[in-house]
This record gives structure tokens, C-alpha cells and sequence, in this order.
């Protein structure tokens, strides 16, 4: 059975691009935003979430915070996707408990190699 992958971005072409990589070796399941990923949570449990930092609403470190808090959630990986890689952004990132910080512009190879070694 494929493994189930969220990817999360409120950017269209980012998740259209992340799945279009993903699918060939994952399920996957695109929402626009953190709040959307809550609400399927609750339906699903993913083997992985693929999550921006930058979004409105809710910014991915503030969605990390909230998954790692609760006891059903807390185990799931998160990579996080960004445009803003440096160092503050990647050490805030791998404090909150990300496994990784990708940057975008998605490089399809990156993406999968990161993905791979990073779901359960």
C-alpha cells in the first residue's frame, strides 16, 4: 500500500508541483492551507506531512506547534518547504520538530531524496 503524504502551501503551483513529483511514489493529498489540514487530520493520518513555513492564517511553525501538542499527531514527520532558507529559519524549523527544511523552488530530485529518507 502507498504511503499517504499531505503537502500543504497556500501557492497553487507549488502544490501542483510538489505533487506532480510525490505521485509517482505516494498517495497524495493537497490543501491550501494548515486550517484544511486540520480538519482532514481528523479523517486521515498521513505518513508524512509536506508543509510551507509562509502562509496566512497560520504559518507552518505555528500548524507544528499544534500537531506536536497533540498525542495523535505528534509522531507524524513534518518536511518543511520554503523560500526563506536560512540559518534562523532552519534552526526555528528543526526546533519546533521538523525532520527537514526544503527550499523552493522545488528541485524534483531534492524533493523526492528528501521525502524518501524522512517518511516512516
Amino acid at each position: 500500500m502507498q504511503k499517504l503524504v499531505f503537502i500543504v502551501d497556500d501557492n497553487d503551483a507549488n502544490l501542483t508541483m510538489a505533487a506532480s513529483v510525490l505521485e509517482v511514489e505516494y498517495q497524495v493529498l493537497t490543501m491550501p492551507s494548515a486550517q484544511k489540514m486540520f480538519l482532514l487530520l481528523e479523517k486521515k493520518n498521513p505518513d508524512l506531512i509536506l508543509l510551507d513555513i509562509e502562509m496566512p492564517d497560520m504559518t507552518g511553525l505555528e500548524a507544528i506547534v499544534k500537531l506536536k501538542e497533540n498525542p495523535k499527531w505528534k509522531e507524524i514527520p513534518v518536511v518543511f518547504l520554503t523560500g526563506w532558507v536560512d540559518e534562523k529559519v532552519i534552526a526555528g524549523a528543526l526546533e519546533a520538530g521538523a525532520l527537514e527544511v526544503i527550499g523552493k523552488p522545488i528541485v524534483p530530485s531534492v524533493l523526492l531524496d528528501g521525502i524518501r529518507k524522512n517518511i516512516k
